[in-house]
């Protein structure tokens, strides 16, 4: 993974994942997958899936040459609620792009350490072919 500012102020992660090194076939997939691991993560609730590509294209939106699908997928680590601030900040979303070869995740760096590691494991462990 890739750490780097999005707008020069957004911390976010960032992972191109080829077709050929997982065994994910579509963004569905790699959805499906991640929403396993957040179903088995015993401090995280699933929110929703977004589908972001067919939003933009129903509302006659631009969507970037080369993306075929985009979805985001969206839960919550919630294990503290300290302060109305960190609302800000909640929830979380893996966003998945299909570019035609590759996959693309990428989401914006939690405030939480252990939250930011899981997910980027979750990411990684995409890569399950060789």
């Amino acid at each position: 993974m890739k750490q780097s500012l999005l707008m020069e102020k957004y911390p976010v992660f960032d992972m191109t994942l080829p077709k050929g090194e997982t065994s994910c076939a579509s963004v569905d997939d790699i959805i499906a997958k991640l929403h396993a691991k957040i179903d088995a993560h015993p401090k995280v609730a699933y929110i929703a899936t977004f589908d972001h590509y067919a939003h933009t294209k129903s509302i006659d939106g631009t969507v970037a040459d080369g993306i075929k699908d985009a979805k985001n997928i969206v839960f919550c680590f919630g294990v503290a609620l300290p302060n109305p601030h960190v609302l800000a900040v909640r929830p979380r979303a893996i966003g998945v792009a299909d570019m035609g070869d590759s996959f693309h995740l990428t989401f914006l760096e939690p405030p939480m350490e252990v939250a930011t590691k899981e997910m980027e494991s979750w990411c990684k462990a995409l890569a399950d072919k060789a």
